[in-house]
């Protein structure tokens, strides 16, 4: 039962308090070693008459409380695994039949953006913070008014303690013992014929440090829904392309894409005859667009900021944009032409001019005709209305449509359309479509030279995660504290002398059989022998 708070050495210790903050003395009767877990200093989930509020933050502050709330979470974290996330209704049927149905319908297909789940993570970043500050405030006031002279019940009743005589003077006893003491690294501090000598504080707050890193870490996975913190794209760049990376002012060029086979002595025979890549790389060089950005119509300015061979598992990384190697597609793309202008009735050519697949100019001057694009397809083809539409963004047949104006032809332009292989001149009937023009000019490529083909396609795997820094940083915090409390041990040695009798406690948050061996090397060097197993449990009493 609670004693008076107001102890008799004067100090008015808060309600609920078990040992005075002062001088320690027990404020609750028992014959029991003293509970040392907050030297006795009450804590606010502790109050015997809470208000509301005090029950919110009991309820928040219970241990089993927040143990129930992680294995609710790590229990619908394992049911998000059981199929892939983020994908659409058809897509579950079709894969999982009725099932991958269900676990669309009752919301477990994108689980980990749900208000639950982000609940759940929220109510755990709650308890963490309020169990740390329901421990820690109470800990720092106990351990930083710690009173070096403490009650003689105090130290009798802790774990190991030791009471006996000794001669001589006792203050001279007291310092002579201190300094043995802080042979083993202890900070001593003696007031007369009382010592306190103390080592590894600091382990105390390791749980505490580990608390602000899942803190951190919780808030950096909770900072992933925010739009743009988190980005995955995937694009395809062919050999010599530069392409924007999706959502930043970066862009990435495949300068050159290689792949290497696994030759027939390194295959096994049933492989044997077929083409297995062994590594296949994109020699990817990084742009940062320092002016014009998102300007229609003008070439961004791009400086140079980095140059990596991408390879599989070992991705191109600069300022948390990460280019990952997923794949390539070895089918040859028709990158660009240097076609010609011919005047069919007198055979002169003009020209060439570069003609780019993607991205090419809108205007061109060549010899004394003038070019206006009006449209280029990709892939062209027709929908069912008879309309041109392209079919993808890969020039596997593609079109241009100009307005030329030059010598004999309209003076308002006149239209043609290009189509640069000469498999798509056939299938879409090129000379029929220009019937009008194409006794006048004719457009075309002279050679093979001025055709440039790209043999690969590097598909890349965009990341950008800005979350992620935050998230080392708060496993990093939470492995210091790990350790902190892991591998050092709060140790402290209380004694006081009175009328040639000592009496000595001496307390540990871990490792009480080491507390003791270290309480019996201390007093032997003081010529006291003393086994220490009879240190443990109510003390030696010579």
């Amino acid at each position: 039962m609670f004693q008076n708070t107001k102890c008799e050495c004067g100090h008015q210790n808060p309600p609920d308090t078990l040992l005075c903050e002062s001088c320690g003395k027990p404020l609750v009767e028992s014959d029991e070693p003293l509970e040392m877990r907050y030297d006795g200093v009450a804590r606010r989930s502790q109050k015997r008459n809470p208000n509301p509020l005090d029950r919110v933050w009991n309820f928040f502050s219970s241990v089993r409380i927040a143990v129930i709330i992680i294995i609710i979470t790590l229990v619908g974290a394992s049911l998000g695994t059981i199929y892939p996330q983020g994908n659409n209704a058809e897509y579950y049927k079709e894969a999982y039949g009725w099932s991958g149905e269900l676990y669309h319908k009752i919301g477990l297909s994108s689980m980990y953006d749900s208000w639950w789940f982000v609940g759940l993570l929220v109510m755990i970043g709650t308890s963490l913070v309020i169990c740390s500050l329901d421990r820690v405030l109470p800990l720092y006031r106990a351990l930083n008014k710690q009173q070096i002279r403490k009650h003689l019940q105090f130290i009798t009743r802790q774990k190991t303690s030791y009471v006996g005589a000794i001669e001589g003077d006792a203050e001279q006893w007291v310092q002579s013992f201190g300094n043995h003491l802080k042979r083993r690294r202890y900070k001593v501090h003696i007031n007369g014929t009382a010592l306190l000598a103390e080592k590894n504080r600091f382990s105390r707050w390791g749980p505490y440090i580990n608390h602000i890193g899942l803190i951190i870490l919780l808030l950096a996975l909770l900072a992933r829904t925010i739009p743009h913190w988190t980005e995955e794209n995937t694009i395809a760049v062919r050999d010599g392309e530069t392409v924007q990376v999706a959502g930043t002012d970066y862009y990435v060029k495949n300068d050159k894409f290689t792949v290497e086979y696994y030759n027939e002595t390194e295959l096994p025979d049933r492989l044997k005859q077929q083409q297995r890549p062994k590594l296949y790389e994109t020699h990817a060089v990084m742009y940062e667009c320092v002016s014009s950005c998102d300007e229609p119509g003008i070439e961004p300015e791009l400086k140079e900021v980095k140059q990596y061979e991408i390879t599989v598992n070992h991705p191109m990384n600069y300022k948390g944009v990460k280019l990952y190697q997923i794949g390539y597609d070895d089918e040859p793309l028709l990158q660009s032409v240097k076609p010609v202008i011919e005047d069919v009735k007198t055979g002169q050519k003009y020209g060439p001019f570069d003609l780019p697949m993607k991205n090419p100019k809108t205007s061109f001057e060549v010899g004394p005709y003038s070019l206006e694009l009006k449209a280029n397809y990709m892939e062209f083809a027709l929908n069912d209305e008879g309309s041109p539409v392209t079919k993808s963004r890969d020039p596997k047949a593609p079109a241009f449509i100009f307005i030329v104006k030059g010598p004999g032809l309209d003076e308002n332009g006149e239209p043609y359309m290009y189509f640069p292989l000469e498999k798509d001149k056939e299938r879409f009937s090129q000379d029929k479509i220009n019937q009008a023009i194409a006794s006048k000019i004719q457009i075309r490529v002279d050679g093979m030279d001025n055709v440039k083909f790209s043999s690969y396609t590097s598909y890349l795997l965009i990341r950008v995660d800005r979350a992620l820094p935050f998230v080392w940083v708060g496993l990093g915090i939470c492995m210091l504290g790990l350790l902190m409390g892991a591998y050092w041990h709060h140790r402290r040695i209380w004694l006081r002398i009175d009328d040639g009798t000592l009496s000595l406690g001496a307390h540990t948050n871990k490792n009480h059989f080491g507390m003791r061996s270290e309480t019996t090397w201390a007093l032997e060097q003081m010529g006291i022998t003393v086994e220490s197993d009879k240190l443990d449990n109510g003390g030696y009493n010579s």
